[in-house]
């Protein structure tokens, strides 16, 4: 009898954790407003970039900031978030549930958006899919993932300064993926015409403890499964804040990268790429009409 090996999904994210995190701080998100409506900016350009016209949309994670702004053209929304407490804020209807289990029916919308939330899953490239089942034929799924090198100074004055103070070093700063990681997620989950674009959203700290509550208030601390439960030595902190670099203006830069994630439900309407043997002029022939 042949055997199955049934692959498990590596548990990196205490998805516990992100939900009390995200709980934490339904009070505290209006002080990083800004940065999520910059990120749903980014979103919401691209949907002006296409003609095509959306009926019912779905927010994953918006933060109240997302939801709006589709309504407000014309669209009708559906909310969700892990977080019972962001839930209860959301202005349209909203379904409490965790993004590794999508609670819809296949084809239920034609507009699928992240925005900034997708990056404390464990299971992504199960999540796409899931996305992309939801999705009618021809639907739209955007996303704004952080990527590399986001709070990569912040992740190496944590390490360095913990290894001077006690002798190791453990797992504080969520690991991002790269831009072309997020590219090949799309496509393997199956979206056509997948596309990820990186983007900077500039941030800077004239206090570099700012940034830590900044992290704070929008929910996004350490929820890694490995981390250190014990809580820190009081000098790690300081000690971390103090090694990072500063601009000529003595402020720290700590600029938010992100993928700006583009896939469509396949359709019969799309245009396909041609077959080997189906091109009406050579490479050579293009080549050569240039010179």
């Amino acid at each position: 009898m042949a055997h199955i090996t049934v692959m498990e999904t590596p548990i990196i994210f205490d998805r516990h954790a992100v939900r009390l995190h995200r709980d934490r701080a339904c009070t505290t998100l209006g002080r990083i407003q800004p940065i999520v409506q910059a990120a749903a900016d980014r979103l919401l350009d691209r949907l002006d970039d296409t003609t095509h016209r959306f009926s019912h949309a779905l927010d994953i994670g918006g933060r109240g900031v997302t939801a709006p702004m589709l309504r407000a053209r014309g669209l009708d929304v559906v909310a969700t978030d892990l977080s019972p407490a962001l839930c209860a804020r959301e202005t349209v209807p909203c379904v409490c549930m965790d993004e590794e289990w999508l609670p819809f029916g296949a084809a239920t919308f034609d507009l699928v958006i992240a925005n900034l939330s997708l990056h404390w899953v464990n299971d992504l490239p199960g999540t796409l899919v899931q996305i992309r089942n939801i999705l009618r034929p021809d639907g739209l799924f955007l996303a704004c993932v952080p990527i590399l090198p986001t709070l990569a100074p912040l992740r190496q004055a944590l390490a360095g300064a913990e290894h001077d103070l006690l002798g190791g070093a453990s797992a504080r700063v969520s690991p991002f993926p790269g831009l072309r990681d997020c590219a090949a997620l799309l496509q393997r989950a199956g979206f056509a015409l997948p596309v990820a674009d990186s983007d900077v959203i500039p941030l800077a700290y004239r206090a570099p403890l700012a940034l830590l509550q900044d992290l704070r208030d929008a929910g996004e601390t350490n929820a890694l499964d490995q981390r250190h439960r014990a809580c820190p030595t009081a000098a790690l902190f300081p000690a971390a804040l103090a090694r990072l670099p500063r601009d000529a203006q003595g402020n720290v830069a700590m600029p938010l990268h992100v993928a700006i994630m583009t896939g469509w439900a396949t359709a019969a309407t799309q245009p396909k790429p041609l077959k080997p043997g189906q091109f009406t002029t050579s490479l050579k022939d293009a080549l050569d009409a240039g010179t």
